[in-house]
């Protein structure tokens, strides 16, 4: 029998979130963002789900060709770019378009033998990680144009602080990066700058497309608004049984470093999962998981692969009972903020070897 831990991806939640995503793009094209094995969901899975989305928008080649293999016909786009002058033949053979960030790739381009390379031109608004400064964009599309082979989609920025909680305080918002795009970022602009965040509570901010990530799997872009105020469905559940049950004495203590000491006599209960399968080592004391349509607290460090939690107040709890670490009942973004990172970091590191099932209704 496997070990008593999987994930389960809900494919109808998937198709539920771009319906609401495809709402909120109010007739501009989305591209649904599947980098990083479609934070963890499957790119095949993502594949079927996102059928309906215009296009698709990744960073590696790898992840176009198994999406072509998978069966997706339309387009392609990756958001780095390409890295090396031997990706020009594979990208036009998968047929995919691809951001254009800096001089380098305009060189290799001009040295390549090209068919028809659709370019996107990467816009530094203010994030300061990819792209040319707004008032660099209309000679690089120059340059670009007197490339034989070459064709120019449009120019696309990223927003570094478009969720509610950093509206008014950053310095780097979406009011003033749009402002820095000026004339791009107007209406009717060939231009794709929302991401998720940017789509949900960004109005104002126009051109023909976006590029919908994290809030597509049901998780929402800002830890303090939940997926359901939003209309999402979680689409990855983390669930993993009780394999022992601990009955501890007051002053007993538990895992590693025997971190966590028991107040009262307890009963503490043994779950198939550990850090191995991506449930974080520096997930502290307290931290939730949902067991018996109840939280129970994590007690003491995580291992390998095991961890323990305090069901004394949960009776109904026993051997073989399954927990939910996190997905449609106990938010990842509340589990993330419990050990200090974020929803999207716990959904990428789920661990090879933990099973997966497709749900698909």
């Amino acid at each position: 029998m496997p070990r008593p831990i999987h994930a389960e991806i809900d494919l109808h939640a998937l198709r539920h979130n771009l319906e609401v995503l495809r709402e909120k793009a109010a007739g501009r094209t989305l591209w649904a963002v599947v980098k990083a094995n479609a934070y963890g969901h499957g790119l095949e899975n993502a594949v079927r789900a996102f059928e309906k989305a215009d296009g698709l928008a990744t960073i590696d080649l790898c992840d176009a060709e198994r999406a072509r293999k998978a069966g997706w016909k339309g387009r392609i786009l990756l958001l780095e770019g390409f890295f090396d002058a031997t990706d020009i033949e594979p990208l036009q053979k998968l047929d995919v378009e691809t951001v254009i960030h800096s001089p380098w790739q305009i060189e290799i381009l001009r040295a390549a033998k090209l068919m028809n390379v659709r370019c996107h031109v990467k816009v530094n608004s203010g994030m300061n990680r990819l792209g040319f400064l707004p008032v660099e964009v209309d000679g690089v599309v120059d340059m670009l144009d007197r490339i034989p082979g070459v064709s120019v989609m449009g120019v696309v920025t990223h927003f570094a602080n478009a969720e509610p909680t950093y509206l008014g305080d950053a310095p780097a918002s979406v009011g003033r990066q749009l402002t820095r795009m000026g004339r791009l970022a107007q209406t009717g602009a060939s231009s794709c700058m929302a991401n998720s965040a940017g789509i949900l509570w960004h109005p104002e901010v126009g051109g023909s497309g976006v590029r919908a990530g994290v809030a597509l799997y049901g998780v929402s872009p800002d830890a303090h608004i939940s997926s359901e105020e939003l209309g999402l469905i979680p689409a990855m559940t983390l669930k993993a049984k009780i394999i022992a049950i601990q009955e501890i004495a007051p002053g007993e203590v538990v895992g590693y470093g025997s971190r966590w000491t028991a107040k009262r006599r307890s009963r503490i209960a043994v779950v198939a999962c550990g850090y191995a399968d991506g449930y974080p080592r520096s997930m502290p004391d307290g931290a939730p998981v949902w067991v018996e349509g109840q939280l129970a607290p994590l007690t003491g460090s995580v291992s390998m692969d095991m961890l323990e939690i305090d069901v004394t107040d949960i009776p109904a709890a026993g051997l073989g009972t399954e927990v939910e670490l996190w997905g449609k009942h106990l938010s990842v973004n509340r589990v993330a903020a419990a050990c200090g990172t974020i929803g999207y970091e716990l959904l990428c590191a789920l661990a090879r070897r933990v099973p997966v099932s497709v749900k698909e209704a």
